[in-house]
């Protein structure tokens, strides 16, 4: 059966997917709506629910697996789910919510062995030790959760396998401009994001928390740095300098970032995390889209649409 991004415009879909997120909103006319993402493996779709009251709400919250039927439609260059029939799955339909989330194409425990791997290359003994005091104290979160709610790498395993990516991206660099400290930078890397285990609610119908909200995943991962290294009896510049990687890492005050990049290795820590995460949506963009043809438009990339070459075999 097709998955949900299988699925071309004006297609008729008939599918059991996964509520990730449900907003609710009003129109121009003062009628109640609903916005829902719907899920399954292959990704999700946007869907509107129109004229809701409290009971819809409640039946259609997120981390509802429903069974939806309707049709997909072009709505401003993007694909959207138009709804005709919704209703929640019953249980002796035998479906999970397992079954319709995404993840990495990696298992967890691979990609964490490859992450690993990376420490051989360290020399700095308190770099190392802090970076390893803090992966080990959330690697349970770090091994399932997404690294963002909506865009990039927003699926079962993203962080870790964004993290990933990226080392091995920063690995790349570094053999191409060995000035480059390879301890701050991999640190840096591991690091910058794994704030987002207390940020974000966990890896299904994934939410901001209460924490998320009120400091954001730079904020606590920069008191976790001062935590990890008075545990650990360290003291001194590279404390400093592991805080600075992560507060600069969104390169700019406008992009939330608290500091803008004084390290070359923090100028380029922000530089990979651009790059992997627009690569994870192009990709992901290229993937449901037939050569010759436009991608639908992304709105992080300034709602561009991108072109997929006749020729490409991806």
């Amino acid at each position: 059966m097709k998955k949900i991004l299988e699925h071309q415009v004006g297609e008729p879909v008939d599918l059991f997917l996964l509520i990730k997120q449900s907003v609710k909103g009003i129109t121009q006319q003062g009628s109640p709506f609903m916005t829902l993402i719907l899920q399954d493996k292959s990704g999700d779709i946007e869907a509107k629910l129109w004229d809701t009251g409290e009971e819809q709400e409640k039946m259609y919250a997120a981390a509802t697996i429903v069974k939806v039927g309707g049709e997909i439609h072009d709505y401003r260059g993007k694909s959207q789910l138009r709804i005709k029939s919704i209703r929640p799955a019953k249980e002796e339909e035998g479906i999970s919510i397992s079954d319709l989330v995404p993840s990495a194409s990696k298992s967890k425990e691979v990609l964490f062995e490859e992450l690993l791997q990376f420490f051989f290359e360290m020399k700095n003994p308190d770099i190392q030790r802090i970076t390893r005091h803090l992966l080990k104290k959330h690697q349970a979160d770090i091994m399932v959760y997404p690294a963002a709610t909506k865009n990039h790498h927003d699926y079962v395993s993203g962080l870790l396998d964004h993290v990933v990516s990226m080392l091995k991206l920063g690995k790349a660099i570094a053999e191409l401009y060995p000035t480059l400290n390879k301890d701050l930078l991999y640190a840096g890397i591991i690091l910058h994001d794994i704030g987002k285990v207390v940020e974000l609610s966990g890896p299904i119908a994934t939410q901001y928390t209460v924490e998320g909200n009120l400091l954001g995943h730079i904020t606590i991962m920069v008191n976790e740095i001062s935590k990890a290294a008075d545990e650990l009896g360290i003291g001194g510049e590279e404390v400093t300098l592991l805080q600075h990687m992560v507060l600069s890492h969104h390169g700019k005050e406008e992009w939330g970032s608290p500091k803008r990049p004084m390290l070359k290795e923090a100028e380029i820590l922000h530089y990979i995390d651009n790059i992997d995460a627009k690569m994870n949506m192009l990709n992901r963009a290229m993937a449901k889209t037939a050569p010759g043809e436009f991608t639908e438009r992304i709105f992080p990339l300034d709602n561009r649409s991108f072109y997929k070459p006749s020729f490409d075999e991806s």
